[in-house]
């Protein structure tokens, strides 16, 4: 036979679970990753006192302005979060909590994953190029593209692999520079035909792209919504889904005719 209890002790027996309940998560590691904003770098230029994008086989133009890729940075796989991080975090405009697993696949070591990061960055670069060299229509002229950039891993700056092959061997296609003088940022895989994929962590990429003085952001039009949610002052989005539009809407840009899309 049950005995009943008072309202008070009853409160205090259901609290109880709560309460270890809390302490277990307040110490446990949770499956997370801080991210926040990371480097920026400018493929017309150098990094790390080596050129981004060499170019053989063709004449290469002169260019003005930059064309930044960004990234973020995240805790390693490895990393305990716990509980104060993720609340710390949740309230700062310059750190986003991420599923470990939209970071880093699950299931494989640390060296595991920096393998198949560089993986993916040297797929992106041969994407990047075959898309840049079709769109120019020069897939047959022995033209040869060597990508470097030392430290970053993952896909998401094919999109800023494309456009500088593509202003270094033709600019805007009229003499004129893609940029137009201007600091442009951006990011978003690029496929073999041009096409334009998403990325994540693209409110943190932004703060990264303004801090390092570019006006202009390119984002993958499925990604405005984030993009726009803590856009930096002075930074001006335009949302891309195809390297053709990209160059088409940086040319209506630099030239101040056509449209150029917002989102």
């Amino acid at each position: 036979m049950l005995s009943r209890l008072s309202r008070p002790k009853a409160l205090t027996v259901c609290a109880l679970p709560f309460v270890a309940l809390l302490a277990t998560a307040a110490f446990a590691p949770l499956p997370f990753s801080v991210a926040q904003p990371g480097m920026t770098a400018n493929v017309l230029g150098e990094n790390k006192g080596t050129p981004v994008i060499t170019i053989t086989g063709a004449p290469v133009r002169d260019t003005s302005g930059q064309l930044r890729m960004t990234t973020i940075e995240a805790t390693n796989p490895d990393t305990d979060v716990r509980l104060s991080d993720v609340v710390d975090g949740w309230f700062r405009a310059d750190q986003a909590i991420m599923p470990r697993d939209s970071v880093y696949p699950s299931g494989e070591s640390t060296k595991e994953i920096e393998q198949h990061n560089t993986e993916q960055m040297r797929q992106s670069q041969d994407a990047a190029t075959e898309a840049a060299l079709k769109y120019l229509d020069r897939t047959d002229d022995g033209v040869k593209v060597t990508l470097k950039l030392s430290d970053v891993g993952g896909p998401s700056a094919g999109l800023l692999f494309s456009l500088g092959i593509v202003d270094k061997l033709d600019g805007d296609g009229s003499g004129g520079d893609l940029t137009g003088g201007r600091t442009i940022a951006g990011t978003g895989t690029i496929e073999a035909d041009g096409t334009v994929g998403a990325v994540g962590g693209v409110a943190l990429k932004t703060q990264a792209a303004r801090r390092d003085g570019a006006t202009v952001f390119l984002v993958p039009k499925a990604e405005c919504a984030d993009a726009k949610a803590e856009l930096p002052k002075g930074l001006r989005l335009i949302p891309v889904t195809t390297l053709k539009g990209t160059v088409t809407a940086l040319t209506a840009l630099e030239k101040g005719k056509g449209s150029v899309p917002s989102c």
